[in-house]
């Protein structure tokens, strides 16, 4: 894998990349963006792992209801957000579209949004069998950042 520039809180973070995440940061709610459906997943950084929480079915306003909703009950210290991109790594509309859900979180909430590079997480979701694709890529997203953490 070809070395990347140091990500940032607003850069996608690839999966073996170290990220400067506060040491005091250690809880997280993840999210897999969808137009439709919003995959949701909780974890901390001293298990490095992830559960999955209900899937958010809304839009717009409702969604972000949902979400506050969420960080109300969980309290994290920050937010990771799932980004796809094409298999080459060239950005589309739902990259575009996950950018700007992160950006809303950030402007939202005022809590620190990391974006992580969510590339076949649904397609890895599906072939272990879940039950709830969006839960379980959420999960993935935020097992990935999580192991990304020193």
């Amino acid at each position: 894998m070809p070395d990347a520039p140091a990500p940032s809180a607003s850069s996608p973070v690839p999966a073996a990349a170290a990220v400067p995440v506060p040491a005091h940061f250690q809880t997280f709610l993840a999210f897999d963006f969808g137009l439709k459906r919003t995959g949701v997943a909780s974890g901390n950084r001293l298990l490095q792992t992830a559960t999955p929480q209900p899937t958010i079915k809304a839009e717009g306003d409702a969604r972000f209801a949902q979400v506050e909703a969420r960080i109300k009950e969980w309290q994290p210290d920050a937010l990771v957000i799932g980004v796809p991109y094409h298999p080459d790594g060239a950005p589309h509309e739902n990259t575009r579209r996950a950018q700007k859900f992160a950006r809303q979180l950030r402007g939202r909430f005022n809590l620190q949004v990391f974006e992580v590079d969510e590339r076949y997480s649904t397609t890895e979701a599906l072939s272990s069998g879940a039950r709830d694709a969006d839960a379980a890529s959420a999960c993935i997203i935020l097992e990935q950042f999580l192991r990304s953490l020193p």
